[in-house]
């Protein structure tokens, strides 16, 4: 009689068992339903709230506003750039990099600016990129004001480089100490590729 008692009692805690999960699923699926067009207004609200913030950003569109009455400005769009950067705008920022490279294709910290850009977008291999185009474009004459930024530059490569062409990060490395030879981050990858 006992186990007719568990038996029974197991089927109706496996019924309310499965009910309870349909119910459960049920409302689940109207949560997701909910959720899902809670997020959709949450993303409009978002974006809603973004373009805000960057049409309230006087700086930003007063620079706008003068590149559109002169789209060569090179000063106005390297001054945008910034102004992007400085609101981890990094889009933004990275197209207007790039507008500068085109007319002024001889200006290196143009390139320097863009593999910054590229970092704090996490795309390393566009970062290293830049940076080989900023190691090349620095002219002689320009070394000198540019040490700390070659520096970086180039150990930013020869890191990039350390697994794929280890020879190529000893050269690179090297270069970088000779900058500033007491960067610790660049000591501390030499010794690791030397070793």
């Amino acid at each position: 009689m006992k186990n007719i008692r568990i038996m029974k009692m197991t089927k109706m805690n496996i019924r309310t068992l499965l009910l309870g999960l349909m119910l459960t699923g049920s409302l689940s699926f109207v949560s997701a339903q909910t959720t899902k067009t809670d997020s959709a207004a949450g993303t409009t609200n978002t974006t809603a709230t973004t373009t805000a913030t960057q049409s309230a950003n006087p700086a930003i569109d007063a620079l706008k506003k003068q590149i559109e009455a002169n789209p060569k400005d090179a000063e106005a769009l390297s001054k945008l750039a910034g102004a992007y950067q400085e609101a981890s705008d990094w889009t933004n920022a990275i197209v207007t990099w790039k507008k500068i490279s085109v007319l002024l294709p001889d200006w290196a910290p143009s390139y320097y600016s863009q593999a910054y850009v590229y970092q704090n977008m996490k795309d390393d291999a566009n970062a290293k990129l830049a940076y080989e185009k900023y190691i090349a474009t620095v002219k002689p004459e320009e070394v000198e004001q540019n040490k700390k930024n070659l520096a970086y530059a180039y150990f930013y490569v020869a890191f990039s480089e350390q697994q794929s062409d280890p020879a190529k990060a000893k050269e690179h490395i090297a270069k970088s100490l000779q900058y500033d030879p007491t960067n610790q981050d660049a000591i501390k990858l030499s010794q690791a590729l030397n070793s």
